[in-house]
């Protein structure tokens, strides 16, 4: 009794897990209601609502990728010119030297006297004219022996004076002798002392006049060192350097530690060349006269006509050059030596309105023909077609009757496909 009861518990158990076995069925039946049920571990599917969602995504992105390439598109590289004042003289051009202004006529003004700088008149820039006294040396030494020539020269006019009348009385007494002797008054004797006194008299007056001239002689002597303690300029012209201030020895040679041997360099403005040396190979184009245009770096805004003045007759064999010297036609006071200088060497003589400047480009920059003529001006990054008005060629470059100002920047050689409000920027 016991027994069963047990069996009928643990039956109910197996119940209880299986979830229970209707009556009449088998184990295995009821071992197979015992499968996992694996639909809670699928994903959900998703709403249309959200795909919806990733598709407006999807769009937004392309047309902000659209938007973008329109409103800012990718920048060309381009070569960039500059409007520039351009000469048409340069069509003319056959060769272009470089070289620097100098003076034909230059001096290191000195002294022939060591002596101390003791007056400085000039200063750098002073203008001066032939014989102007730039400085003054210590002179009292010079004066001295001045006052002594001086002295010398009357001491010698006095003897010739006492000279002069000794003769005059030698003379008259000789003459008096005569007479006497002809009427047998004196002795031959007395004629003869009386002779010898002339001859003596007439030479003490030739000695006093030689002494006179030596004491003059002295005299110009002492002035001329007298005149070396004044340093003048030798010819007309412009003070370029100060070389020596007042209390400096001046010294002929400067030899000494502190010594100078010039006081002030001075030019001659008026004899400015250009010298530049040309190449041997292209000296053969170069002819004495021939026309030239000078550019010089301090003012580059102007051009001086010149001509070639000499070929000098020698060669530089380190430089395997010529130097050819350039006259300016017409000097300007603000030509000043030592100036860097281009030399354009022309092939015949400009006119008066060749001579002048002009805007331009150069001829690649400028597109289209006639009235449809054009070029692609740089602002803000992007290439504005600009129409333009063209004029005579200037070598590589044409000039701008209308158009863009004076050193604005322009595509060089514009793309064919190019057009406006392209983004450019410079080729590096």
């Amino acid at each position: 009794m016991s027994s069963s009861s047990s069996i009928s518990s643990s039956r109910s158990g197996e119940d209880s897990v299986s979830g229970g076995v209707a009556p009449g069925g088998t184990a295995q039946s009821d071992l197979g209601r015992l499968s996992i049920d694996k639909t809670g571990w699928q994903s959900p599917r998703r709403s249309p609502r959200r795909r919806w969602l990733w598709l407006l995504a999807v769009v937004a992105v392309i047309c902000a990728g659209v938007a973008a390439w329109l409103l800012f598109p990718a920048e060309r590289e381009v070569r960039l010119a500059v409007v520039a004042r351009t000469y048409p003289t340069q069509s003319m051009t056959t060769l272009v030297s470089s070289g620097y202004v100098t003076a034909q006529r230059k001096a290191s003004v000195a002294s022939k006297i060591t002596s101390r700088l003791e007056w400085l008149g000039v200063e750098e820039g002073s203008r001066v004219t032939a014989g102007q006294v730039l400085a003054r040396l210590e002179s009292d030494d010079a004066r001295a022996v001045l006052d002594r020539a001086l002295a010398n020269e009357r001491a010698a006019r006095a003897d010739i004076d006492r000279a002069a009348a000794e003769l005059t009385d030698a003379n008259r007494n000789h003459a008096r002798m005569r007479r006497l002797l002809a009427e047998n008054v004196i002795s031959r004797a007395d004629l003869d002392t009386a002779e010898t006194r002339a001859l003596t008299a007439d030479a003490a007056a030739r000695a006093a006049r030689d002494g006179l001239a030596a004491a003059t002689a002295a005299r110009r002597e002492a002035e001329t060192q007298l005149e070396y303690s004044f340093i003048r300029a030798p010819f007309d012209a412009v003070v370029l350097t100060k070389n020596a201030d007042v209390g400096d020895i001046i010294t002929p040679l400067g030899a000494a530690a502190n010594a100078k041997a010039s006081v002030v360099t001075i030019a001659d403005m008026g004899s400015l060349l250009v010298e530049t040396d040309v190449g041997e190979s292209s000296v053969g184009r170069v002819k004495p006269g021939a026309p030239c245009e000078i550019a010089l770096d301090a003012l580059p805004d102007e051009r001086f006509p010149g001509r070639v003045h000499i070929i000098v007759p020698t060669a530089d064999r380190s430089k395997a050059s010529v130097m050819v010297k350039v006259a300016f036609d017409a000097l300007d006071p603000r030509v000043l030596p030592e100036m860097s200088a281009r030399v354009a060497f022309l092939d015949r003589v400009p006119s008066e309105d060749e001579r002048r400047a002009r805007p331009a480009v150069p001829a690649t920059a400028v597109r289209g023909e006639g009235e449809a003529r054009a070029v692609f001006v740089v602002r803000e990054g992007r290439a504005q077609r600009t129409p333009v008005r063209t004029g005579m060629a200037l070598g590589d470059a044409v000039e701008l009757l209308s158009g863009p100002a004076e050193g604005e920047r322009v595509v060089a050689n514009p793309p064919a496909d190019l057009a406006d409000g392209d983004r450019v920027r410079m080729q590096p």
